[in-house]
């Protein structure tokens, strides 16, 4: 079944290291303003249009004020048959969480929720540029569980320059000490554009090296893996029955229909990605222009070899019969030069017609993708 993504395009600040589309609070169209545009756009989902799963991201969902909130979840209702979702996710900073919000969420039948922790350390969330402190991390995540949600996933941030290693390992161990059903590690990227990339190629800020960004990589899996957690994708963890099920559909290559900015969908062949500014957006869909981007038509070939990238994300990778059954290419013929070369390498393992990224695969796991596509 597919999978519904929502896109609010809010943030109370900017994070310096953040390339994901989004305006700040006050600075751009009121946020009710955007809800109307997206309630028009949501009119427009296919009649047969069943999500099992919904993922409200950004942005900062959360920072939109608690009347705006229950706007989103009414628009939501009236526009989706939401009878079949099983999962049903929303982002939140710490910053911008309160319990009447979690509230709202709840009662909406919101029943996951993301938490951006990133760090437990004040000096990380600085250099960050994050909003909250420590401390709201924890009272956030109690207001959560105070709230009634049962399934929340923490989200970390390893590699940070000028961050000492052992750093990461408190923050892994606070994180752990909450006892969340899921937890998010990703490493500190260099994103095209950003301040943080600015500041290095100014010479202000140098990355962490790649020998310290390993260890420091597979100390976090170690210690997961100890705490009970399942290691199901390169940067996630869940126990056991907890892994994310939009996620899942993402890494399966399934299908997905995005609402909002510069949200991206998955449908019935066809892919494509919203314009990445808020006010073109507004103007589109009020005076029934397109807000794409781009639209494209991936071959049998391209999209099998896409296929096989997003499904070795999975920690139990690639299964050499279900791939053929559902793309209709064997792996060994789609790409056997390539996966040969990686096998020696050590970064790639296939045991039993089931290809898998090694321990030292997934440190480098975007270098194998782009090999493979």
């Amino acid at each position: 079944m597919p999978g519904l993504y929502i896109h609010i395009p809010f943030c109370a600040r900017k994070c310096p290291y953040c390339d994901y589309y989004s305006v700040t609070t006050g600075n751009g169209m009121d946020p009710a303003h955007f809800l109307n545009d997206l309630d028009m756009e949501l009119r427009h989902a296919p009649d047969d249009f069943l999500p099992d799963t919904i993922f409200i991201g950004g942005g900062t969902p959360t920072e939109l004020s608690v009347r705006d909130l229950e706007y989103l979840m009414e628009i939501l209702r009236s526009n989706v048959d939401l009878s079949a979702v099983g999962e049903w996710t929303c982002e939140s900073n710490p910053g911008t969480l309160t319990p009447e919000k979690a509230s709202v969420l709840r009662d909406a039948g919101v029943n996951r929720i993301s938490l951006g922790a990133q760090s437990f350390d004040e000096n990380n969330l600085n250099f960050l540029g994050r909003i909250h402190s420590p401390g709201d991390i924890e009272t956030g995540y109690r207001i959560l569980r105070n709230a009634g949600f049962t399934n929340i996933n923490l989200d970390l941030i390893y590699g940070i320059p000028g961050s000492a290693p052992d750093r990461t390992q408190r923050d892994v161990e606070t994180a752990l000490s909450l006892g969340p059903e899921h937890l998010a590690c990703y490493h500190l990227t260099f994103e095209p554009d950003t301040p943080l990339t600015r500041m290095r190629d100014q010479g202000l800020v140098r990355e962490v090296n790649e020998e310290e960004s390993f260890r420091q990589y597979h100390m976090i899996r170690q210690m997961a893996r100890e705490a009970g957690y399942v290691h199901y994708e390169i940067s996630n963890f869940a126990l056991p029955d907890r892994e994310s099920r939009h996620n899942l559909l993402y890494w399966g290559n399934g299908e997905y229909l995005g609402f909002g900015p510069a949200a991206h969908s998955h449908w019935r062949g066809a892919r494509w990605g919203h314009i990445r500014n808020l006010t073109q957006y507004s103007r589109a869909i009020r005076t029934g222009g397109s807000i794409r981007a781009f639209t494209e038509q991936l071959d049998t070939e391209a999209k099998a070899r896409e296929t096989l990238v997003m499904w070795l994300r999975r920690i139990d990778g690639v299964p050499r019969e279900e791939f053929l059954r559902q793309t209709g290419y064997d792996y060994r013929v789609l790409c056997g030069s390539q996966i040969d070369t990686l096998t020696e390498d050590g970064l790639l393992s296939e045991h039993n017609n089931r290809l898998a990224l090694t321990g030292n695969g997934l440190f480098v796991s975007d270098r194998i993708f782009s090999e493979l596509l």
